[in-house]
This record gives C-alpha cells, sequence and structure tokens, in this order.
C-alpha cells in the first residue's frame, strides 16, 4: 500500500484527534516513504486486534514471504534444497512453538536431518546474528551450505493507540524477509557476492526501555522513545569502532556501508556520529523509500541494493551496521 493509501485508511477507521491526525499526516505525507507491503488479505485485518488471529496472520505470512525469499536465494547460489545443511530464522514479530524454522523446513523440503536454529526477541538488529550463527554452524560442523532468514510481519503488530511512538510505529513499518546462503570459505563459487570477514556486537540494557515490545492485553506493542536516533547511532558507532580496530582498519578503509534503515532520523543521527557522506548512506535511505522500516530484514535489502545498484570492486570492504531491541547493536565486516 502506499502512504497516502495507508493514511486515508487509518483516517477513515481509527478515532483520531485533531493533533493524531496531524502527526499521521506529517508523517505519512513527507515523501520519505513511498509505500509498504503487508502481509494480509486486505487492509480491513489492519484493525482486527484479535491476538489468535494476529498470530494466525503472522504465521501464514511469516511462513509464505521467508519461503519466497530462501527460493530466491537459493536459486542466486545455485543450491538446491537437498543441499542445505542447516537453517537459521530469526523473527520478533511472532512467538510460534515450534518456531518457524519447522514450517520453513517442511515449505522448502529440506533434509530431516538439517540442523536448524530459531533466534527470537532481537528486534531490528537480528539479521546480523543469524549471519554469525550460520557461518558458526559451517565453522562447527565443517559442512555447509546453510540457509539463514530474517523475516518479520510487523504489521501484526499494528497498534491503534493515541501515543505518539504508536502513530510513528504504524506510520513506517512495513513487512518483508531476506535470505542468504552461507557457506565455508575454501567453497569456491562463481556466485559468491561476499565473504564474510568478522563480526562485533554490543548490548546496552541501561537503554532497554528505549526500545522494545511490551505485552498489552495478549498484543505486542512496540515502544521507541524519542532518544531511540541517538542512542542507536552511539550502539552502532561503539561495535563499528571494535571491529574495525580488530581488524587494523579505520572507516576511510569502508568503501560500502549497509546500515539498517530505521528511519530517516536514524539515518541521519548514524551519519553525523560516524562521519559519512551522502553518498555513502544512499543505499539505506533508498531501501526505506522503497519498503519502510521492515525490522530484522532491512540491512540485507540495503546489501542487495549495493550488491544490484552500487556495483562493488572485488577486493573492497563493507560493512552491515544494524541496532535492534533492548538495547543491542551488532556490525558484520564484508568483502565484495
Amino acid at each position: 500500500m502506499t502512504q497516502q493509501e495507508m493514511l486515508d485508511y487509518f483516517i477513515e477507521k481509527f478515532t483520531l484527534s485533531g493533533g493524531e491526525k496531524k502527526l499521521y499526516e506529517r508523517i505519512m505525507t513527507s515523501g520519505s516513504i513511498k509505500g509498504r507491503y503487508l502481509g494480509m488479505e486486505s487492509s480491513d485485518e489492519m484493525i482486527n486486534a484479535d491476538p489468535e488471529f494476529l498470530l494466525a496472520r503472522f504465521l501464514k505470512y511469516g511462513r509464505s514471504t521467508a519461503a519466497a525469499a530462501a527460493r530466491r536465494a537459493m536459486s542466486a547460489a545455485a543450491v538446491a534444497p537437498e543441499d542445505i545443511e542447516g537453517l537459521v530464522v530469526n523473527t520478533c514479530t511472532g512467538y510460534l512453538c515450534p518456531g518457524l524454522s519447522s514450517y520453513l523446513a517442511e515449505e522448502l523440503g529440506l533434509r530431516k536431518s538439517t540442523h536448524v536454529m530459531d533466534l527470537m526477541g532481537m528486534g531490528c538488529g537480528g539479521a546480523v546474528p543469524n549471519l554469525e550463527c550460520a557461518s558458526g554452524m559451517i565453522a562447527r560442523r565443517g559442512k555447509g551450505p546453510v540457509l539463514s532468514i530474517a523475516v518479520e510481519i510487523c504489521s501484526a503488530t499494528f497498534f491503534p493507540g493515541h501515543e505518539p511512538e504508536l502513530i510513528v510505529s504504524n506510520c513506517i513499518f512495513g513487512d518483508g524477509a531476506a535470505a542468504a546462503v552461507v557457506d565455508s570459505a575454501d567453497k569456491k563459487s562463481p556466485n559468491k557476492a561476499v565473504s564474510i570477514l568478522d563480526f562485533e556486537s554490543g548490548i546496552f540494557p541501561e537503554y532497554r526501555e528505549e526500545l522494545r515490545y511490551r505485552n498489552d492485553g495478549g498484543l505486542l506493542r512496540n515502544f521507541l522513545s524519542t532518544r531511540v536516533p541517538v542512542i542507536g547511532a552511539r550502539t552502532v558507532a561503539e561495535v563499528a569502532s571494535r571491529l574495525l580496530a580488530r581488524n587494523g582498519l579505520a572507516r576511510n578503509d569502508i568503501d560500502w556501508w549497509a546500515i539498517h534503515p530505521g528511519g530517516t532520523l536514524v539515518l541521519a543521527q548514524v551519519a553525523k556520529k560516524m562521519g559519512l557522506d551522502e553518498k555513502a548512506m544512499r543505499f539505506s535511505y533508498d531501501t526505506f523509500e522503497n519498503y519502510g522500516n521492515m525490522s530484522s530484514p532491512s540491512v540485507l535489502f540495503v546489501l542487495k541494493n549495493i550488491l544490484e545498484n552500487g556495483h562493488p570492486e572485488p577486493g573492497q570492504k563493507g560493512l552491515l551496521l544494524a541496532f535492534g531491541a533492548g538495547f543491542s547493536a551488532f556490525a558484520a565486516l564484508v568483502e565484495f
């Protein structure tokens, strides 16, 4: 749905005060997002707040969207389902037991001997520790490939409340999935896009209440404070600095930046904190404009954007940066 279509819908279906309506209009007509993809049969499902219905919608569209991303990734990597040794799935927008890995292993026709892992509760940063988990699975077992999938149905957590943070959430979050095939470094493949060199992470519980989901009447309710852009920039800058220092690199040695597009204020603060210019940030802004904030898949959408439209040269280095709930931050150093 375009932002205008969603704005018209919210104005029609929600009971909004004058100030709430103005905030919806200001955010959704700013031009920072063209539209968002939503996992639902029709727009009327946006106001269905029954917890069981929302969980069923999360399962239906989380499964189908993640499977579609996985099939595209396997096709691009020229691997078949029977080749997959491991599966790592991360999400934070719905709780299932068994997790999505069970449904996706079945959907994709993976072997019963496939090693699986579900990561929960890591928020928007979850795709980077997912890749680290996949890499560790290969290092531990000595064989791959491992399928890494980040999927979120953020629309299943839309909350028709009056608080500004809920309005912001309803205005910027969308649904999506991203998948990557990870294999050992000694595998020679003409389809390889990047080599993963190193990871870094940080956990900052002093900021836990600034960005998190809360359970409200059986519903996931997003909470993000006005300090999120500054805290996000501060935390990703810290983990990026540790990662670069350990690898003997400076920021000028990084040619490509894949930064989680959490919003225009977030990206502006990251650019300011890390001294990055508009050119370095353009792929993150472009992803946000076309998809909104999809939570964890977003940073991999930025990486794909770089690969397809930036045309990195062999040997150039890139940095994936993302932050998530509670407060956490993650970085991955890659070489194209």
